[in-house]
């Protein structure tokens, strides 16, 4: 009987001893993870944050690009619609000078 039990004991030591091994490659597993997202993190923070932030910028120069390209387009359409309202006004006035000059023509004819 004790034969047996320092059988049991050899072989929960050996037992134990696998178990040192595996928890050990455990420990070294987990620290290879640590590592590997120190490093994502790192390239996450560093390079994508960048990257992002140098995309939107890129956007809003464009964006700003585009409303710089449209704005003369908005000054000739208010200039167009000024020019029309300037014409109008000369027709306008053209007929009151005409109308003025057939009612000089009338009164000179008349009083001759």
């Amino acid at each position: 009987e004790v034969q047996d039990m320092k059988s049991d004991i050899e072989n929960l030591k050996s037992d134990m001893k696998g178990m040192k091994s595996d928890i050990q490659n455990l420990k070294s597993d987990i620290e290879d993870i640590r590592q590997k997202t120190t490093k994502m993190s790192l390239v996450i923070e560093n390079e994508l944050r960048i990257n992002i932030q140098r995309i939107a910028e890129g956007h809003l120069d464009l964006s700003r690009n585009l409303h710089d390209a449209m704005r003369p387009s908005n000054e000739v359409e208010m200039l167009s619609i000024k020019v029309r309202m300037m014409e109008s006004e000369l027709k306008d006035l053209r007929d009151t000078v005409s109308n003025l000059r057939n009612r000089n023509i009338a009164t000179n004819y008349c009083a001759e």
